[in-house]
């Protein structure tokens, strides 16, 4: 199984994902950014983008890296990976099916106060990301046209990451 944990940048997926480790057993951590990493790595380059997820071939690496991983080791993997375009979502979940890889998939939301406070504040990046900034309102259009009907939504606003784990955890448990 996969759990895919959505959301803007800032959304606290990573520190999720590494939480939801420690509560369900056999389970691994996949940063699909890596698959981005390495197409980014390509000399000379692929053609200029913005965002390695509008290459063509990252959506089906991802796909194909994480069923290979599946394959190999079974359990479950998380992957913290924002996807705010419905199309790569749709590509990516339908390439999952076609490989009979059951994904629960999470949006970690937090009001727009919230959000711009953790970034701000934000320890990672730095305060006042540019990058994390600039995704508030993709995220909050795909919100309200898409995402948050395609995923089960925790309401991160008033919880901590413990408790934001635990809710994921026991979802999937349950």
């Amino acid at each position: 199984m996969i759990v895919w944990l959505n959301g803007t940048h800032g959304a606290g997926k990573t520190t999720t994902a590494a939480l939801v480790r420690r509560l369900i057993p056999d389970v691994r951590v996949f940063d699909a950014e890596k698959v981005g990493e390495t197409l980014m790595d390509i000399t000379p380059g692929l053609p200029e983008t913005d965002n390695f997820q509008h290459w063509p071939p990252w959506r089906p690496l991802v796909v194909e890296t994480a069923r290979r991983v599946l394959d190999y080791t079974g359990g479950t993997l998380v992957i913290p990976m924002t996807v705010l375009v419905e199309e790569y979502w749709r590509e990516i979940r339908s390439g999952l099916a076609r490989h009979a890889v059951p994904v629960r998939h999470f949006v970690l939301h937090a009001d727009p106060d919230t959000l711009r406070g953790r970034i701000a504040n934000d320890t990672v990046l730095g305060p006042d990301s540019p990058f994390r900034l600039r995704h508030l309102e993709p995220y909050a259009e795909a919100a309200r046209t898409w995402l948050h009907a395609e995923a089960e939504v925790v309401d991160t606003t008033h919880l901590t990451p413990d408790g934001v784990a635990l809710r994921i955890a026991e979802a999937v448990k349950g």
